[in-house]
């Protein structure tokens, strides 16, 4: 079943001889429970294709459809409310909340939505990404690895369909960037959710069900690695 389709997608920044083309005319769909990394060098437009599937970025030009919905005929407050229920971001720099310690920046999405927190999905969190003696900590009291599995919890708190990933292991080292994408991948599979990641690791990209790339703001290749 297909969750994600985009349709003649372009952004452009800046005019005239200053014009930049992000994104050229670039289609494709992606179906749901799909692992799908997209590679590319640095300027190649691969982030911001990212945030645009997010709804952080509006296109310029063309559509995205998330489970049939149009995204960006949405207005401003139903597009945060889409941003929020709909799909989990998860950043290189992590973008914890300094004052809050590992639990109030993981749920701090359910609550801003007005929400209760699933206190079952909590746990259940808290258990696979190994922070259960950690909970109290703030965030400048955790290492760079145990940083970034509290903002993959924060992703995951409100069971988005899709979670996008931008450049998730570009701040660790070896290990601790195979533990996260195992930890991504167990999503993945755990509760059916669609991800998407953008990385320069080869070896991140192989372990996808398919690898896109994009240069010069098209995709230049689409290539299914598993079923």
């Amino acid at each position: 079943m297909e969750i994600l389709k985009v349709e003649n997608l372009t952004k452009v920044y800046g005019s005239g001889e200053n014009e930049v083309r992000a994104l050229d005319d670039v289609s494709f769909s992606i179906e749901k429970g799909e692992f799908v990394a997209i590679i590319g060098p640095s300027g190649s437009g691969k982030s911001t294709l990212l945030h645009i599937l997010g709804g952080v970025d509006k296109p310029s030009s063309g559509k995205v459809y998330m489970d049939g919905q149009d995204v960006y005929a949405q207005n401003d407050e139903q597009l945060a409310v889409f941003r929020r229920r709909f799909v989990g971001l998860i950043y290189q720099f992590y973008n914890l909340i300094p004052v809050l310690n590992v639990v109030e920046n993981m749920t701090l999405p359910v609550l801003m939505d007005g929400r209760k927190v699933n206190e079952e999905r909590l746990k259940d969190l808290i258990d696979i990404l190994g922070l259960k003696n950690r909970l109290k900590n703030l965030p400048n009291q955790l290492s760079g690895g145990q940083q970034q599995r509290v903002s993959i919890g924060r992703a995951l708190m409100n069971a988005p369909a899709v979670v996008l990933a931008d450049e998730p292991t570009g701040n660790l080292d070896s290990k601790n960037s195979q533990e996260i994408i195992s930890l991504l991948k167990e999503s993945n599979r755990k509760y059916e959710q669609t991800l998407i990641v953008i990385t320069h690791d080869e070896n991140i990209a192989l372990q996808a069900d398919r690898v896109i790339s994009v240069e010069d703001g098209k995709i230049v290749r689409d290539e299914r690695i598993r079923r």
